[in-house]
């Protein structure tokens, strides 16, 4: 068998030093936005969302993170494609749904009514 396609998904040891020194980053980041409580919190922000990056620069260039992100490219593409309603379409099935939403919640309120009028009359509290 050829050893190359049974490898391949793998992560090869580099990948997981990679993926490593990736975790290590981002709780690092997370404990050092703890340990400067003095700081102002736009620095303590900064930096979490700096280190959080650098993290994820990192883990992009494991095999994995090239699978991750070929993954989210074809994504979008697929998000390209799809014809979006026009303002006037989205209004009308709004206003739809409004309506059939309504005529639903006064036909329930008509059914409750009738219900509890008749439980009330079975257990003799009506009046």
């Amino acid at each position: 068998m050829n050893t190359k396609s049974e490898n391949k998904g793998a992560a090869g040891p580099m990948d997981t030093v990679k993926l490593a020194v990736s975790a290590v980053l981002l709780v690092g980041a997370v404990v050092g936005f703890y340990l400067l409580e003095e700081k102002p919190l736009w620095i303590r922000l900064l930096e979490l969302l700096l280190v959080a990056g650098a993290a994820l620069f990192v883990a992009l260039q494991t095999e994995q993170g090239r699978r991750v992100k070929s993954f989210f490219a074809a994504a979008h593409m697929e998000v390209r494609k799809v014809v979006w309603p026009t303002r006037q379409e989205t209004l009308q099935t709004t206003l739809v749904i409004f309506v059939v939403v309504l005529i639903t919640s006064l036909f329930l309120w008509g059914v409750d009514s009738i219900l509890f009028v008749l439980v009330r009359l079975f257990t003799g509290q009506g009046g």
